[in-house]
Order: C-alpha cells, then structure tokens, then sequence
C-alpha cells in the first residue's frame, strides 16, 4: 500500500505516530514561515503542516509548487492542533511533514471541486468525473450502495434468489419505445434492450423458482425530465403461490428495514386508498397525504350546489371541486392573482381560479358574488368544512380534468404553506387500478399497466361482457410523499384469460403469437399462481437522500436530451459497421 491510514482516518490517539497519506490537494495556505495543505480522499481531509526552518527545504519547495487537485503522497508525524476544526472528523489533529512528493500533477478543475461549487449543471456533467469528488455527489453514490445492500440482505433472508436476465430481447409493443439494437449475424434484425425483465420473471415463476429478485437495468426511449433516465434502475421480484396481501405485505417489510436502516426512522402505518378515492379527493394516483386539503365536491354525480344561479362558467361544466386553504382567507389579491396565474400555465391549463374568503370576522367574500349569495356560498363552506379565517380555492370542468388540476394547486399550497416537510414521510399502498384506459385518438382499450396484470377475480365477467370501463385491475403501487416509488400486480397465468385479455388490447390471434408465444406456450406446462412488484431504485435513492432528480443519486447520468456529453454519446459509427450491420442511415 502506498498509504498507512486515510485521510478520514486519524484521531487524538494517533498523536507521534509517523504516517504516510495519499490524496488530492484541496487547498493550500502559504503565511510564508507557516504552510498549510488539505489533503482529500474519498474519507475525508487531513491537514498538513510545514514550517520553515524546521520542515527539509525540499518538502517546501515542493509544497509551493502544488496547485488544486494535484495527487501528492506525504510522510510526516500526527501532531496535536493547537487551532482544533470540530467541524472535522480529523480537525484535532495534522499531519507535520517530512516527506512530500507529487505523485501527479493537475491542471487546474474547471469549477471548484467544493461541497458548494461554482459549477453549473452542464459543466459538471461534462466533467461528471471531477463532480464525483465532491462530498455531497459521493455521499449520494454511498446511500446507494447501502441501499442496494439492505435490499439483498433482506430479500435474501425472505428466500429470494437473485437471477439476472437477458439485455438483448425481443421488442415488444405496449409502454415506452424501445431502444433497438442491430445483429449483425441477423440482417434486417434487432434486440432491444428490456424496458423491464417482465416475461423473463414470469417464466421463472413457470420454472418453479417460486421467489426471485434483481436489481436490474431498464431502457425506455422516452422524453426526459428529473425522474427520468433513458436507463435506470429497477428492485425487481416475482413470488409464486401467494395472493396480493402477501406481496403488500412483504414489501412493506422492506420498506420499513430500510428506513430503519438507512434513515433512523421507524415507519408504522402503511395506510391504503383505491385509485378511485385517490383520484376523487386528490386528482392523483399518487397523492402526497403528508397534509390534508382533501377535495371537497361543489359538482358531481352525487352533489350539485352550483347550478341555475346564471353563471355559466359552473353551470357548463360537469364537475366543480375545491380545496380549504386553511388560515389562508388573509391572502391579498396578488397573492390570489399568483394562484390563478400559476393553474393557467400551459402545464395545468385551467382557464380560471374562482375563490371564497371567509374572513376571521366570520363575513364572505367571493370572486362570484354577482351570482351566488351568502347563503348558497354558506353552503360551499360548510361543504369544504371550512373555519373563519380559511380561503376556498375552485376550478371547474369536465372528467377528470378538473381534479387533475386541483391536484397541482393543491401541491403548490402544500409548498408554499410549508406542509410538505422532505424530513417527513408518509408510505402508503394505492390499489384497485382501472384495468384498461381507453384512448379516444385511437378508438382502442390500453392496459394502463400491462398486458399481463390479471383483473380481479370478481370483476373478469366485465371482460367477457364487454363492459370494460369497469374492471379493476389486480394491481397496487407503492406512494412515498407523492411519489410512486414502485409498482406491481398479480398477473394473469391462465393461458386462456391472457388470450382474452391480448383480444381486448386489438391483438390478432397471429400478433399475439408473435409477440408471446414462447410465453403463452410456457402457461401450458403448469404456470403457478403468481405476481411481483418493481421499486424505481433510482427514485427510491433520490427520495431517501432528499433530492427532486435521480440524476444525482446515478454515477453517469444522461442530460434531459438524452446525452452524456462527457464521452459524448450517442455519436455516429463509421460507413463500415454501418455496412457490415446492413444500415442506411437517413437524417
């Protein structure tokens, strides 16, 4: 070894010792009689000491010539500090020099390579390889390394057995695009790469393997933002023989132990909603319930106390639903002005924001007082539960629109009243999907998870009968402070209901074949009773360390365009393997 100990390593107790360190120069303070270096690794920084006079001349020489980020190794004493740092692990003690040698030198970083830097996001993506030397970027790749080893330790302790799946596959319609991958052994053929080991788990359910997991990589070609990556990361498993309360179950299992684990939190109610409570109270299938602000109805099948009062802004619309902005009625109109601003951006795309004041005195105030009365806003009140002092804030349209709109105000409140602590954290279960969605663009039924998810056993006459719109789906996903961080079902294992369910997605008998028949073939030979559930790994990191972006919890993330544009890729390949790959590019 080059070294005796690290650079995160000595204490008090190490005092007269003579050690040797290697490491990156953070910085370097000359006071002329009095020189003083940081040296860096990966477990943290030690200060060394040289001193004129009593520090060999050529050790100080040499300490002059040093810039940022040069690798140098040091020989010297552990010595006391007389000025201690206990903002740092190692900050009783330095190092005082004998030897010092630079080991390689630097050219000097492009921002500096500090906790706090003064990189932008596309020069430290270019050099992600000097961001990585940042405490904060490591400690992010840290948490994921733990967190990968609490996952196989408990899985393993459960009987789970790790297999890893085929990259190269078959593509396969439904989902994201898929990136394809030319053979040049197969002309005019592709693979593709798996946007999840879907099938593959499901055939080793057929083999008897009864309990599997992988961390896995996945590939979606599709449009990029913070949670998203072109590849990424999947907790992936499969159990045999069980119904969808032992999958919850044991999930939850592991949620828990990694809390526990990684953050010193004890997590005790994993509540449960369906899709359709989700989606009444909160216009999401992921809500935050970290905070109340439920939706309350002015509008709907059930409820009407908006119509026949001659403004026709309610009265065309189906649905008219709210939220109680509780101790908010004091809000002066610009801050009302930034609420109605903010649901009309493009993203959200309400037209209007209509609000009721009920003001600490107990009057109201409304924006649609020309048509509605004390008594009927009364009524509006009571129906949010309001209380003097709070602000009622509505839209209105039509389906699910509305609520879908709400729920992104309903957000925004939550930020801006504070209520969405990133040091708290709420789990909870959203179960009961639709089984299908229908697109109006292209007159058909899709699964809204995938072809495989079995309906509920009650609900697979809706299938034979035709009335689609109703099936549940066997499914549940997993919602961390509103954000899905994984997603599974008990899948279809019947050869014939997975036939059914390819003819009500559109497939002929002949697509079907060819796009699943290996798998379809399988279910002949005894499938068991099965399901499974897929974490976003990446997500479930970003989640635990506190950030909006998986970016920063992935070693080499791609940027928003879908490019590293530190090796610079995807590039183009020369005539000759385009040849040999029988492909003409057209751009």
């Amino acid at each position: 070894m080059l070294r005796t100990h690290n650079n995160g390593e000595l204490r008090i107790a190490n005092v007269n010792e003579i050690v040797t360190l290697c490491g990156w120069v953070q910085r370097t303070r000359d006071k002329g009689g009095m020189i003083w270096i940081d040296l860096r690794d990966r477990y943290g920084i030690t200060q060394l000491m040289l001193e004129e006079g009593k520090t060999p001349k050529e050790a100080i020489e040499t300490a002059r010539s040093l810039g940022r980020e040069f690798v140098i190794s040091v020989t010297g004493t552990v010595v006391e500090r007389l000025s201690k740092n206990d903002k740092l692990p190692t900050g009783d003690i330095e190092v005082k020099v004998t030897e010092l040698s630079i080991l390689n030198p630097a050219k000097l970083p492009p921002f500096l390579i500090e906790d706090e830097t003064d990189g932008g996001d596309d020069i430290r993506m270019k050099y992600r390889y000097l961001d990585l030397r940042r405490n904060p970027v490591r400690q992010n790749l840290i948490l994921r390394h733990k967190m990968a080893q609490e996952v196989r330790s408990y899985l393993d302790k459960q009987g789970f057995i790790e297999v890893e799946t085929p990259v190269l596959i078959k593509s396969t319609p439904e989902g994201a695009r898929d990136f394809v991958v030319p053979s040049r052994m197969n002309p005019g053929e592709f693979y593709a790469l798996p946007q999840s080991p879907q099938t593959f788990k499901q055939l080793l359910m057929v083999s008897g393997f009864d309990r599997y997991f992988q961390i896995v990589k996945c590939f979606r070609d599709e449009d990029l933002r913070a949670d998203r990556q072109p590849e990424f990361t999947q907790i992936d498993c499969e159990m045999s023989f069980i119904e969808q309360e032992d999958i919850l179950q044991m999930f939850e299992g592991l949620v828990r132990q990694l809390f526990q684990n990684l953050k010193g939190i004890e997590i005790n109610e994993i509540s449960r909603m369906t899709y359709a409570h989700a989606m009444k109270y909160y216009g999401s299938d992921k809500p935050d319930i970290r905070f109340g602000m439920e939706f309350y109805e002015l509008k709907s099948e059930e409820v009407d106390l908006t119509s026949d009062k001659n403004f026709p802004v309610f009265d065309a619309a189906s649905v008219v639903v709210g939220i109680n902005a509780k101790g908010c009625a004091e809000y002066t109109r610009k801050q009302v002005d930034e609420l109605t601003d903010f649901v009309k951006r493009p993203q959200i795309g309400a037209k209007g924001l209509i609000y009721v004041r009920y003001n600490a005195d107990g009057s109201i105030k409304s924006s649609v007082d020309k048509f509605y009365s004390e008594e009927d806003l009364k009524k509006w009140i009571e129906a949010a539960n309001a209380q003097p002092g709070d602000l009622l804030l509505i839209l209105c349209g039509d389906g699910d629109k509305p609520r879908k709109q709400l729920n992104e105000l309903r957000l925004e409140m939550g930020n801006r009243l504070g209520l969405r602590n990133p040091n708290e954290y709420s789990v909870h279960w959203v179960v009961d999907f639709p089984l299908l969605e229908h697109s109006e663009e292209e007159n058909r039924w899709f699964a809204m998870h995938h072809p495989f998810t079995s309906p509920k056993p009650e609900d697979i006459e809706f299938l034979k009968s035709g009335d689609l719109g109703k099936i549940r789906a066997n499914a549940y996903d997993m919602v961390i402070n509103g954000v899905e961080v994984g997603g599974g079902s008990i899948r279809i294992f019947q050869k014939d209901l997975q036939a059914k369910m390819f003819e009500t997605l559109g497939f002929s008998d002949e697509e079907a074949k060819h796009q699943f028949g290996f798998l379809m073939d399988a279910f002949e030979y005894g499938a068991p009773p099965h399901g499974g559930l897929a974490f976003g790994f990446d997500r479930l990191c970003s989640l635990f360390g506190g950030s909006d972006s998986i970016r920063d919890f992935i070693a080499f993330p791609k940027n928003n365009s879908g490019r590293d544009v530190m090796i610079d890729s995807p590039s183009t390949i020369d005539a000759k393997q385009l040849d040999e790959l029988k492909i003409k590019t057209i751009v």
